[in-house]
């Protein structure tokens, strides 16, 4: 039985669109010889669809779309396609996240999703009700008939010993095996974090071991709001060998030759030649942000990009990613240097653009400061002075750089990361203006050790696949092993208003991702009361700020986007 795995990247919402897309792969899959093609989860509507899901008319959509799929599909092809299956009789939620068969001339629903994620960025149960059984499909191969058990997404995730916590309810694996499936297939559109594409691999091989059958893994690819799917789709067996592993963050269709086993100590033949592992997280988490911004902007309608470069490695770093996104040719950079700016930053600045093929213009500050100091004098009774003249400035460049946007039709990509965000280090409405955060849930140790690693000959390979040089430095020592400095007054250093990064990030992360306490952390003897309790009213009085930012392109665990549900106005703070 040869299958087809399709790691597609669909449009949200755009049912005919990703149907069309469908059948591309489909047409392409016959042609190999393919007998079924496995699809990812919801892969008709994209995942994932929030709200569109309350719409009748993209559900009569759906219907229509799937006719006109099962026609023109090829003969005797079978396609696993993602969709969503109405509860008649009027209950609320009134939906299954369901997959479905089409197969000669028609299609039929063969599957429900058994576990509904609702923590994190998903909200599952909003829509819809779980499914009641385990899901056997029995395909008619040439010599025998195949035993197809099938899983959506989560049902996979039900091994506490490899990821620690599982949600509460069924355990679809478990009520599989006494049916003995010949593989186990699962349909997914889990989204990218640092550390997940290896995690689901040792999930689905303990799967694997369960069940004494391959597990065929198809994730989704591509970039949808703030969520990023990495695809990594893969086929592995029951000794938790890869048998088949598709590429990281690119649309692929690859093909596997399920062989039966006809005795049980004979191993699944490997795939020839051997997959290729996969890529090294930085280049993971590189190449996932590139797809992430590139996609945001061309499912949003944009071509071109601006930004501020300063010659600070958040700017530089988020220069290179939308180089290797739109190509340089399709990014501008704007310059906007004040009396505080340093020549080395504007020349660090004026380097990286030159070095990445960047159109770049100069846009001094100092005449807007003076009109807008002339211009508040009298109701200050003096020129700002303080934090109110440091904003200022960011405010004008915020400004200009929206302009530009406006005029040129470019989506201004914000260089904040997430150190800055969590502690309210950033301006609202001036350097945090923009349609997206590219860097916005990377701490700024983790800026630092990617650009490391992208200046080194370990990023070779990353480099030229994304189009960039593949030889010679892209930041650049004098931006790696600069002080951090915003450089809004004289000699400005971030020590001056913030602990050292790599005291700072420790402590956001336990905040942020393992949801701990000052006292906690103090108990444990990680760190000093004070330093903690400080950083953790740094974190919860910005979430004001938080609120109004621009949204970011989640890589963690726990990112400021859709899984952080943090009040306002809210107490105690430490």
């Amino acid at each position: 039985m040869r299958l087809a795995l399709a790691q597609i990247n669909p449009l949200v919402g755009d049912l005919g669109g990703n149907a069309a897309q469908l059948l591309k792969h489909s047409q392409r899959a016959a042609a190999a010889g393919a007998d079924l093609v496995v699809t990812p989860e919801l892969s008709l509507w994209g995942y994932p669809p929030r709200d569109l899901l309350l719409r009748p008319a993209l559900l009569q959509e759906q219907t229509r779309v799937l006719d006109a799929l099962a026609a023109d599909l090829p003969p005797g092809l079978g396609l696993l396609v993602g969709l969503v299956n109405p509860i008649a009789g009027g209950e609320l939620p009134a939906l299954y996240n369901a997959a479905a068969l089409v197969h000669q001339g028609v299609w039929r629903v063969v599957a429900h999703k058994r576990l509904l994620p609702s923590y994190d960025v998903f909200d599952e149960r909003r829509y819809f009700q779980p499914g009641n059984q385990a899901c056997l499909l029995e395909w008619p191969g040439a010599e025998r008939v195949w035993r197809l058990g099938l899983t959506i997404c989560e049902d996979l995730w039900v091994e506490e010993r490899v990821q620690g916590r599982r949600l509460a309810g069924a355990d679809p694996i478990a009520e599989l095996g006494p049916q003995r499936p010949d593989l186990l297939l699962n349909l997914s559109a889990s989204p990218f974090s640092q550390g997940k594409p290896e995690l689901r691999q040792r999930l689905a091989a303990a799967a694997a071991a369960r069940l004494g059958c391959p597990v065929v893994y198809v994730n989704q690819v591509g970039g949808n709001d703030e969520l990023v799917f990495d695809g990594c789709s893969f086929v592995i067996d029951p000794e938790a060998r890869v048998l088949q592993q598709l590429p990281c963050a690119t649309v692929a269709l690859d093909l596997w030759e399920a062989i039966p086993r006809q005795t049980a100590p004979a191993p699944w033949p490997p795939a020839s030649p051997a997959p290729a592992p996969l890529p090294a997280p930085l280049d993971q988490l590189f190449r996932v942000l590139v797809l992430g911004v590139r996609d945001y902007a061309r499912k949003c309608g944009f071509e071109r990009v601006v930004l501020g470069l300063s010659g600070g490695i958040d700017s530089a770093l988020v220069a290179v990613i939308a180089a290797a996104a739109f190509g340089p040719e399709q990014v501008l950079a704007l310059l906007m240097p004040s009396p505080y700016s340093s020549a080395g930053s504007r020349l660090d600045a004026s380097n990286l653009a030159d070095r990445l093929g960047i159109p770049h213009q100069t846009l001094a500050i100092e005449p807007l400061m003076a009109a807008f100091d002339e211009g508040l004098e009298a109701v200050l009774q003096g020129v700002p002075q303080g934090l109110t003249a440091e904003n200022l400035q960011s405010r004008i460049r915020g400004t200009l750089l929206m302009a530009v946007a406006n005029q040129q039709g470019r989506l201004l990509l914000s260089t904040g990361n997430k150190s800055e965000l969590a502690v309210g280090y950033c301006t609202l409405y001036g350097d945090m203006n923009g349609g997206l955060s590219v860097i916005g849930d990377l701490y700024k140790t983790t800026v630092f050790r990617l650009c490391r690693w992208l200046d080194s000959d370990e990023a070779a390979c990353c480099r030229k696949a994304c189009g960039l040089p593949a030889s010679g430095q892209l930041i650049g020592d004098a931006i790696r092993s600069k002080p951090p400095s915003a450089e809004l007054r004289p000699d400005q250093r971030d020590t001056d208003s913030l602990p050292d990064y790599d005291q700072l990030d420790p402590l956001l992360k336990a905040y942020i991702e393992e949801l701990r306490s000052p006292e906690e952390l103090f108990t444990l003897g990680q760190v000093d009361r004070e330093l903690a309790r400080r950083v953790y009213r740094l974190l919860r009085t910005a979430e004001f700020k938080r609120r109004q930012a621009a949204p970011l392109l989640k890589v963690s665990g726990r990112a400021f986007g859709g899984g952080w549900r943090m009040p306002i106005a809210a107490g105690p703070i430490a």
